[in-house]
């Protein structure tokens, strides 16, 4: 059994971690509710762009934009957008997304599909370069806010190699945002855009254009692209400081019950002491 110094010393050591995940849970806590906020608030902007994206889509079909065009062939060049967390500390959710996007990349590679790969976050980052994945663009470090001028570098060029026909689809992995307890990695297909992604419109009707009907659909369907990713992208903020939080409050109470062990260990380590210097000061007195 170990000395009452040495476990006086771990009780004290796993306290000073008590404190910090306890810190941690609450800063993640109070970033929580403020990503939801700005989860849902990016909601209904994304909802009215994808009818508006709807409207026009089926209103000129004189004109398809090469988003709306799906190839009758199957797909052999893929673009892929991995979204995951700049730091760690948050449970599986990074292990979650990764692993999902893992076996879909094994699984294409093995059907002789080529990929390239756009990372947005750190840990994205370092998987797919440890993987050897061909890794066209990247961004990091954005923070506990999203902003698109950070984005929409390395989103745009994904973007603009599917318009030059690099790729035969792109699709975005990232973690959708449940509830605090929940988070889900998910696979949706970005491009083409699908028919049940952009739904159908309410009526038939038509807008008035200006300047043309072409230029229109160019710019609304390019926000709509960059509005899924944001929105995926405050998704996954909101997963991860929900994980966060729920990680760090289980290593608390993990701390806590260390030290609950540690301190009956300590007790009776010191009892033990007690009455082994008892039995000697008995015994001494006994030959005296």
């Amino acid at each position: 059994m170990a000395g009452s110094k040495e476990i006086r010393a771990k009780i004290k050591s796993v306290q000073n971690t008590r404190k910090i995940t306890k810190a941690m849970e609450m800063v993640a806590a109070s970033k929580m509710r403020k990503a939801q906020d700005r989860m849902r608030m990016a909601r209904p902007y994304g909802e009215k762009i994808r009818a508006v994206a709807a409207n026009i889509s089926h209103a000129n079909p004189e004109y398809r934009h090469p988003y709306l065009v799906v190839s009758p062939q199957p797909a052999k060049r893929i673009g892929i957008i991995i979204i995951t967390t700049d730091k760690g500390l948050c449970g599986g959710l990074n292990t979650n997304v990764l692993r999902l996007a893992l076996n879909k990349y094994r699984e294409w590679e093995a059907e002789g599909q080529q990929m390239e790969v756009c990372c947005i976050g750190g840990k994205g980052l370092g998987f797919m370069q440890r993987l050897g994945a061909n890794i066209v663009s990247q961004a990091v470090q954005m923070g506990d806010r999203p902003h698109m001028e950070k984005l929409i570098g390395a989103v745009k060029v994904m973007l603009d190699a599917y318009e030059q026909r690099r790729y035969d689809r792109l699709v975005l992995f990232y973690t959708r945002f449940i509830n605090t307890m929940s988070q889900e990695p998910v696979l949706e297909q970005l491009l083409p855009l699908s028919g049940e992604r952009m739904g159908a419109p309410a009526g038939n009707w038509d807008y008035i254009y200006e300047p043309e009907p072409k230029t229109v659909l160019d710019q609304v369907l390019q926000r709509y692209v960059e509005a899924l990713i944001y929105q995926a992208v405050t998704e996954n903020m909101a997963s991860e400081q929900s994980a966060r939080m729920v990680a760090m409050k289980a290593a608390s109470d993990n701390a806590g019950t260390v030290i609950d062990e540690l301190t009956l260990v300590y007790n009776k380590s010191r009892q033990a002491a007690i009455t082994k210097e008892l039995s000697e000061i008995v015994g001494g007195a006994a030959a005296v």
